[in-house]
């Protein structure tokens, strides 16, 4: 049963959101590589662009395609949430380094992320279901909005950062809400 819960297709999308953002990871801060030389900073960072609006594509059909067909799994409850993570973890980070993205910024996002990551584990521990808010998904969307436009260096990527950060700690606090009125009734 395993077998089969790990080879459905979304979860098959969650993994290779798992493999994609390393490679983007790469293109951002490993741009002195012999493999690299010879080709514009420009191109890595429209690559990695690319990369991750694959990825966070392959984020929405996951989803779309579990709800819809019914292929909802203990393993893809996991895996995607930590597919998840690890884009927006390599893809801020990698702005980071590039000094494209506020460290202040990023801190709280990845602080917020791990804390409600931990939050989940909890929850689901004790039985209680805390999954992705209406504002959680929200949330998700301005984090790849701001991460594209900073990738593509355009105009009002930090801005568009800084709204990702206000909405990302605004969710925090629905699901830290929400456990707490689910744990008192429990």
């Amino acid at each position: 049963m395993l077998l089969k819960e790990a080879f459905n297709i979304p979860n098959i999308l969650a993994f290779v959101r798992l493999l994609l953002a390393p490679l983007m990871f790469v293109l951002l801060v490993n741009r002195d590589l012999d493999l690299f030389s010879g080709i514009h900073y420009s191109w890595l960072d429209f690559w990695a662009a690319f990369i991750f609006v694959i990825a966070s594509v392959t984020d929405f059909f996951d989803g779309y395609i579990a709800r819809e067909f019914n292929q909802t799994t203990t393993l893809g409850a996991i895996l995607d949430p930590l597919a998840d993570k690890m884009l927006t973890l390599a893809a801020f980070l990698g702005l980071m380094m590039l000094h494209r993205a506020s460290p202040w910024a990023i801190y709280l996002i990845l602080t917020r992320e791990l804390f409600i990551t931990g939050l989940r584990v909890s929850a689901i521990d004790k039985g209680i279901d805390i999954s992705a808010s209406w504002m959680g998904k929200v949330k998700t969307v301005a984090q790849m909005i701001a991460i594209g436009f900073l990738l593509m260096q355009w105009q009002f990527g930090t801005t568009l950062l800084w709204i990702a950060v206000f909405l990302t700690l605004y969710s925090g606090y629905e699901y830290i809400r929400d456990f707490v009125k689910k744990s008192i009734r429990f």
